[in-house]
């Protein structure tokens, strides 16, 4: 089955990043010149999904607003010959079939589980991407990772493949821990534990996330589960799949995972990807080094 549906969450508080975020949704923040939820949906698009589904916080209207055509400004732009500025914007507008902006009720409990149960209508009972809208995958293709997720997805038809990250072992407390088994399914998933206390009860310094394949069987899961930690987390989700079918962890391949959930990590992002660019890289290493 071909897979051409993506919810991208995107409807947290972004409270690490207050005041900053009181008026408009983290995801809007800029990393150079877009904000970081363009480039999840451009690696979307890599990935070959037409439709995408962004679940917002209740009552906001930009990430919308941000993903819709505005004549009054392309206009303004075509007689000052500045056209340019939006060319990455109508790339995104050509190759998307269909944009979704789902308000996350405020009657759906907190955590990242909530943006899947939004979007049950959007989904329609078929396979889908779920992506954290915090999180990067940084890659020369953009989608191709994704890609090869999807790929497993179809070959071996579990109930989700999920992205397998591996971390220093010194911030097991911050992620959560994947248990492995490797039989007839490579890297089948048994087991995995959320921002696990100790490392004793952590299984690996692999970590679960960024982005999913998922089956509609998620959705009976999630009639049921109980909320943990004060939080419906989908890792919990994807663990209940593992204990009743089959979930693969698919470690990351030439691609580097990257959040932007907190301030120094969303600055090491813009650094990072501004590296890429001769110009930019010469003169950040100066001022770098003229302030270290």
């Amino acid at each position: 089955m071909k897979i051409t549906k993506a919810v991208i969450a995107a409807a947290g508080t972004g409270t690490r990043f207050l005041p900053a975020v009181k008026a408009y949704p983290k995801e809007l923040i800029p990393i150079l010149d877009k904000p970081n939820l363009q480039y999840l949906v451009e690696e979307m698009i890599g990935a070959g999904i037409e439709e995408i589904a962004i679940v917002h916080r209740h009552g906001d209207p930009l990430i919308k607003k941000y993903f819709t055509p505005d004549p009054k400004l392309e206009e303004f732009l075509k007689k000052t010959g500045k056209e340019h500025y939006l060319d990455s914007l109508r790339a995104i507008w050509k190759k998307v079939k269909k944009f979704r902006f789902i308000p996350q009720s405020n009657r759906l409990p907190y955590g990242n589980a909530a943006p899947v149960l939004a979007a049950k209508g959007f989904v329609n009972n078929e396979p889908f991407v779920y992506a954290y809208g915090d999180d990067l995958i940084l890659e020369k293709n953009p989608g191709k990772f994704l890609s090869s997720l999807i790929a497993t997805f179809q070959k071996y038809r579990p109930d989700a493949v999920a992205t397998a990250a591996e971390f220093p072992w010194q911030d097991f407390k911050h992620y959560s821990s994947i248990k492995f088994k490797n039989d007839k399914i490579p890297n089948q998933i048994v087991d995995v534990i959320e921002k696990p206390a100790t490392r004793k009860e952590a299984f690996t310094n692999f970590n679960m996330g960024m982005r999913f394949v998922v089956s509609p069987k998620a959705f009976s899961v999630l009639a049921t589960q109980e909320i943990s930690h004060g939080e419906l987390w989908f890792t919990d989700t994807i663990r209940e799949l593992a204990k009743t079918g089959i979930v693969i962890g698919q470690p990351i391949k030439d691609a580097e995972w990257m959040t932007t959930g907190d301030p120094l990590r969303w600055l090491k992002v813009n650094i990072k990807i501004a590296f890429e660019d001769k110009e930019m890289k010469k003169e950040l290493k100066t001022f770098l080094k003229k302030i270290g």
